[in-house]
């Protein structure tokens, strides 16, 4: 069996805005024994993000974390009527900060049913929203997220390894382009993926 990323753990800097182009690998997994939640390893095979879930029956509230265990986001289940989504409230909270979240993950409707695109607010924090999308290839296995452009600015595709074996379904290559915020993509990819029952 294939290892997840070759590399030892240890210890990484926090990341906020990209530079250059990113890569990632998401491991759907909790590092946590009997935990839900996934693992965010860098290109270097260090941990970027984590998620773990200690309680794995209470799913309604978990906590984007960067390696230190410092809590990023807290990513909330709503509802509103006949509608289910997921909203992300940036942490830790300042005295000047507004109550409101950072972000809302939602699925759209359409006629069709095989089409697939989410909803993403941004911005609902500091009174200037801007939408992305997510949307999901045909085949299921992988997704990307654009901006209000259209333009890519996150791709996640199932991670094979360097003898092109697929990794399996829990196992994510996440290409992020530069001048992109990393632990709000991350936010929003954790509340898709929430979303989809992939936690």
């Amino acid at each position: 069996m294939g290892k997840v990323h070759p590399q030892a753990i240890v210890s990484s800097p926090t990341y906020n805005i990209t530079s250059k182009q990113e890569t990632f690998t998401l491991w759907m997994k909790s590092l946590v024994l009997n935990g839900k939640g996934c693992t965010v390893f860098d290109s270097n095979g260090q941990i970027a993000y984590r998620v773990d879930n200690y309680n794995s029956n209470h799913r309604d509230q978990v906590h984007l974390m960067d390696q230190r265990g410092n809590t990023l986001f807290a990513i909330l289940k709503k509802q509103y009527k006949l509608s289910r989504f997921w909203e992300g409230y940036k942490l830790p909270a300042t005295r000047n900060d507004r109550k409101g979240p950072s972000f809302r993950v939602s699925k759209t409707y359409s006629i069709s049913k095989w089409d697939s695109t989410y909803e993403v607010e941004l911005g609902l924090d500091q009174n200037k929203p801007y939408n992305y999308k997510i949307k999901r290839s045909a085949c299921k296995s992988s997704y990307k997220i654009s901006d209000k452009f259209g333009v890519i600015i996150a791709e996640l595709r199932r991670k094979k390894s360097t003898c092109g074996i697929d990794l399996g379904d829990d196992v994510f290559t996440m290409v992020v382009e530069p001048n992109i915020d990393l632990s709000l993509i991350m936010g929003v990819v954790v509340a898709y993926n929430l979303i989809k029952s992939k936690m």
